[in-house]
């Protein structure tokens, strides 16, 4: 039976709940979503918009890649909620912390993708999650990243300095009507991270609704160019539909 793949649409996986412990004692609910047969070919380690604006690990974007690509494009998808974030997974230990004692959640994360020998580790951060992957991502076990919509809030120029040090590849995916940058002014921004490749999307705001598909598209041929894209619209074979639940914080 072919299926058309809809915000909803839950493909086959192996899909495992999991806590991250960070060294300062606090547990994070995230999940692990890996390719139901295949071993993975990439990691993504998803970090989240801001919690304090309704971010968390089942944003549209991050809960679209969990639910497709272990199965379109054989990804192990990471997501988890930052300390004090709640979904529809459960709330993590701790309190939101202005980027900074969440160095220890992407740490965490970083050890879980360590630990369990997840192969070609991107990290991929979103508005908030931007500045975490800017100010404490830049390990040894990653092999580049991906800024969805970055700000620059919190992140500095050294922060970039480290990751501009270390010559892995940096793209920044920025809607052409971003509330806080635009692509006429990353490259000023960005000035301190030289290898920084500006993807500008026309047409999409902050938070890239209704461009979902064409921001997994890019990301996948950002990632792994040797699999075909766009990704395909329709499933043949078993898949379930998952209508998200409401949280109230």
């Amino acid at each position: 039976m072919t299926t058309e793949i809809r915000a909803n649409t839950l493909l086959p996986a192996r899909r495992e709940a999991i806590t991250l412990d960070t060294c300062d004692g606090l547990s994070l609910i995230g999940e692990l979503a890996l390719p139901a047969e295949n071993p993975p070919r990439a990691t993504l380690i998803c970090l989240h918009p801001l919690p304090t604006h309704g971010g968390m690990m089942d944003s549209h974007l991050f809960r679209k890649a969990a639910f497709r690509l272990p199965a379109l494009a054989d990804y192990a998808v990471l997501r988890f909620n930052t300390r004090g974030t709640i979904s529809e997974a459960g709330r993590s230990d701790g309190q939101f912390s202005k980027g900074v004692e969440e160095r220890f959640d992407v740490a965490a994360a970083l050890e879980f993708a360590e630990f369990r020998d997840l192969p070609n580790v991107w990290v991929v951060g979103w508005s908030f999650g931007t500045d975490l992957t800017l100010a404490h991502a830049a390990d040894p076990i990653v092999q580049g990243a991906v800024l969805i919509s970055p700000p620059r809030r919190w992140s500095t120029d050294e922060q970039l300095k480290v990751w501009a040090d270390t010559g892995k590849p940096v793209y920044a995916f920025i809607p052409e009507f971003d509330d806080y940058l635009r692509p006429e002014d990353a490259p000023e921004r960005f000035a301190a991270l030289p290898q920084l490749q500006i993807v500008p999307f026309a047409g999409a705001k902050h938070l890239f609704v209704g461009y979902a598909e064409q921001v997994l598209d890019t990301l996948v041929a950002t990632i792994t160019p040797e699999v075909p894209t766009p990704l395909p619209s329709t499933w043949d074979g078993h898949c379930e539909n998952r209508t998200p639940v409401i949280v109230n914080d």
